[in-house]
């Protein structure tokens, strides 16, 4: 059963195609990265699967609902989409385990009627993403990683069926990069979990559970298979554009270097 389909994809702004025929099929379950510059579409990519966007041209179905002939806000609920860009409209006061709590209302506060199940079922999510020793804590007080790791437990409170985790890691230094990424690692392990799409520029962010990989270069797919097919200098020189070095590192995990 697949989670998305693009078909011939293509986006226009102002005469000019910012994604071009992108044609892609993702499972339900499967983990992609998706590697890619600035500006080279990933955001855009993004938005047109959660439809906040719209194709200019080609066929899209996300969770098998056609653009055209969806309803878009009932899609939306059914993906998880955790940004930085969220940090920044949470309320310092706010606890963990009820930030976690507002993903079942779509909402940043709580403002609906919640029971005590409710409650106990945030901080089990937190506690399975990792996160047992934030319950109780303030907002304000969490660091940049503890703060990524709540959004992404808050994704989760809804069940979503597409996780998408947009640079999760940007702002964070070397350890708490780390620290998330083992997280985040545990999550994609779950049994039952969605299916998760990981976005970043930073090869060595991309884990061994992201076994599938997109390559986005201006605004096209410029390859999409396994990590042993795609990690590799020759490849990744001609995606790059420059003579690279690609250097292992621990945990089946690669780092690259301009050479």
């Amino acid at each position: 059963m697949k989670a998305f389909e693009f078909e011939h994809v293509s986006f226009i702004r102002d005469k000019k195609a910012l994604l071009n025929n992108v044609s892609w099929r993702v499972d339900s379950g499967e983990n992609w990265a998706i590697l890619g510059l600035n500006g080279a579409g990933k955001t855009l990519l993004l938005q047109l699967l959660s439809g906040y966007l719209w194709p200019s041209k080609g066929r899209l179905e996300v969770l098998d609902q056609v653009f055209g002939q969806a309803s878009i806000p009932d899609l939306q609920r059914r993906i998880g989409w955790v940004s930085t860009a969220l940090q920044y409209r949470i309320k310092n006061w706010e606890t963990a385990e009820r930030i976690v709590l507002s993903g079942k209302f779509a909402s940043i506060g709580i403002y609906q009627h919640y029971t005590e199940a409710d409650l106990d079922r945030a901080k089990t999510i937190l506690k399975e993403a990792g996160g047992e020793a934030l319950i109780g804590k303030k907002y304000e007080v969490l660091s940049q990683g503890e703060r990524q790791l709540v959004l992404i437990s808050r994704a989760l409170m809804t069940e979503p069926e597409l996780l998408i985790l947009d640079e999760p890691c940007n702002g964070l230094d070397l350890f708490a990069r780390e620290k998330l990424l083992a997280q985040i690692q545990q999550i994609a392990t779950q049994k039952n979990h969605p299916t998760m799409l990981y976005v970043t520029h930073h090869t060595e962010e991309i884990l061994p559970c992201f076994d599938r990989l997109m390559l986005l270069k201006n605004g096209e797919i410029f390859a999409k298979g396994t990590q042993e097919e795609l990690f590799s200098e020759e490849k990744l020189t001609k995606f790059y554009g420059g003579p690279i070095q690609l250097f292992p590192l621990q945990d089946a995990r690669f780092a690259v270097y301009p050479k």
